[in-house]
């Protein structure tokens, strides 16, 4: 028993091929999330950029596992700058053991939007208005403190990208035989974790209004967005659209590209017709 378990250790000491300052570099490079931006993936290609060099260590030149990872690392992905050195340190833990590809996409999907939403409230609501304010209050008198201090809690705060993403990737090492044992539970969680967090960004994310009205009689009209797509179901035009394109991507594999394009032109076209 006890040469077993020494085994089972060397085992999972000869999988790990990252070092502390392979995840100190993650931890920097984190700070490219938003160095490419698009509104079909959002910072997918920031992402990616800054874990290729770990992913290619950790595949060590396999060129299809690192094609592999890269594909799903190229979904679209909104998290927040600060806190994104967690999920990617977690996640590279996860890819460095050999999980399976659909539980690392799906805590990737359920993990961004709530990272997303605590680091929002943090701090661009909570730790840099006040730290914006205390120093605007220096600056005013004519003291050099303002800008020092905004400039030091934005650096230790940009800092802590690296201990964020050193506890994401410790995280990742512990639970990894309790993700094992409860796989089946976690990616199904995950999913409707990830699919919760999609709907909540269809209702923020897009727009459609109807304002166009039905004149009743000379005194009277009726607003087909308030009196009738409202009180029906809130938000059903926006739903049904996004369903409408994700039918098409499914079963047209139409690029999203294109989807996009027609979309602004479908937009222009009712709006200059006074329907939307």
């Amino acid at each position: 028993m006890q040469e077993t378990e020494e085994m089972m250790a060397m085992k999972e000491s000869n999988k790990k091929v990252l070092t502390k300052r392979d995840i100190t570099l993650l931890g920097f490079r984190s700070s490219f999330l938003q160095a490419s931006f698009n509104y079909e993936r959002m910072q997918a290609g920031g992402w990616t950029c800054s874990m290729l060099p770990t992913i290619e260590k950790i595949h060590k030149g396999d060129k299809q596992a690192i094609s592999n990872s890269m594909k799903d690392n190229l979904e679209f992905i909104n998290t927040h700058p600060n806190l994104v050195g967690f999920l990617m340190g977690l996640l590279m833990s996860l890819e460095e053991s050999g999980e399976d590809r659909d539980l690392i996409k799906g805590l990737k999907v359920a993990l961004f939007g709530p990272l997303a939403g605590i680091g929002d409230a943090i701090f661009w609501f909570t730790i840099l208005p006040i730290v914006a304010g205390i120093s605007a209050s220096f600056a005013e008198e004519g003291s050099v403190l303002g800008p020092i201090i905004f400039f030091m809690v934005y650096f230790v705060i940009f800092l802590f990208r690296v201990v964020w993403t050193h506890f994401g990737y410790n995280l990742g090492i512990r639970a990894i035989e309790k993700i094992k044992e409860n796989s089946e539970i976690v990616s199904k969680a995950a999913t409707i974790l990830g699919t919760t967090v999609i709907g909540g960004l269809i209702a923020s994310y897009v727009h459609i209004e109807v304002v166009s009205q039905i004149v009743v009689n000379a005194e009277k009209t009726v607003s087909l967005q308030a009196d009738l797509f409202d009180k029906i179901f809130p938000n059903i035009l926006p739903f049904a659209y996004t369903m409408l394109m994700y039918a098409i991507l499914r079963t047209r594999k139409v690029s999203p590209t294109l989807l996009i394009l027609l979309t602004f032109i479908a937009s222009i076209i009712l709006s200059a017709l006074k329907i939307l």
